[in-house]
């Protein structure tokens, strides 16, 4: 079932206006970096160690690759990406921001063409997507991309939204003690890891352009490329066909992405070159 985007008031017609605007303005933050106002209801006290147990849970279900040179190279390029991530933010004076990571990146076994990073850096790559991405610097896109939904706090900002629309803005620890199976698969779903639990819901415009944006800038701070961005969504939109694959799906690619994605290319390329300040 794909989950399609409705107005906060629709979702929550049982509940009245005062109380929903009340959530809305009292839970309201601002993303790092982008400085955007997001939905904050869980606190990453909470929202953090539930990503981890989602992330064990994840693996225990699933294949993890055998594919050593694979492995090794989501990996050896998640690792590069995420030294970026933290060299960015200790020099944009977000330092604290930093010890929220511990990376881990996994392989796994699926003709799915997918990858996601949950809060806290947990990251996982489908072997479905390794032959679009080629190489590297064409991972290098992808994991860039991920990591910056985690790092803009895209995955919280959606466990917030969906708390609020389904769950009428309960705590965190609330919901997981009366409803845990629908709020663990709220939690995937959030991730962007909710096709492997039946349901779709497509990370906003506005976040995605977010992490086009600085996914851009961290794959071109590791050191790779950014002009790969471009080939390799070209990639990806020619894989359409009758049934997009769910990196598609949850990650929509056009023309009038890759149109913006030329246009930071520039900004992207200081950062690559060395010259950003």
């Amino acid at each position: 079932m794909k989950v399609r985007h409705r107005s906060v008031l629709s979702l929550v017609r049982w509940f009245s206006l005062p109380l929903v605007f009340g959530i809305a303005i009292v839970a309201c933050s601002k993303a790092p970096i982008t400085g955007r106002s997001q939905l904050h209801l869980v606190p990453d006290s909470e929202m953090l160690p539930m990503a981890d147990s989602q992330y064990k849970d994840f693996l225990k279900q699933n294949k993890i690759s055998t594919d050593q040179a694979g492995t090794d190279q989501v990996k050896r390029v998640g690792g590069r990406i995420a030294k970026a991530v933290e060299t960015y933010l200790t020099q944009h004076n977000m330092a604290d921001e930093v010890k929220k990571y511990s990376w881990e990146f996994n392989l796994i076994e699926s003709k799915e063409v997918n990858a996601w990073c949950m809060p806290g850096g947990k990251v996982v790559v489908y072997t479905g997507i390794l032959p679009i991405t080629k190489d590297d610097t064409g991972l290098a896109v992808v994991l860039g991309h991920e990591i910056a939904h985690a790092v803009a706090n895209h995955g919280s900002e959606r466990m917030s939204q969906g708390l609020l629309a389904q769950m009428g803005g309960m705590a965190l620890s609330t919901a997981l003690a009366k409803q845990p199976a629908m709020t663990q698969q709220l939690a995937m779903t959030a991730f962007g890891a909710g096709a492997q639990y039946g349901v779709l819901m497509p990370f906003g415009r506005t976040q995605e352009s977010e992490a086009d944006h600085l996914g851009l800038i961290f794959m071109a701070m590791a050191g790779y490329n950014p002009d790969a961005a471009v080939t390799f969504w070209e990639r990806m939109a020619s894989q359409g066909g009758e049934k997009p694959p769910e990196f598609m799906s949850t990650h929509p690619s056009d023309q009038l992405r890759i149109a913006d994605i030329k246009k930071e290319l520039p900004e992207a390329h200081k950062y690559y070159t060395g010259s950003a300040q």
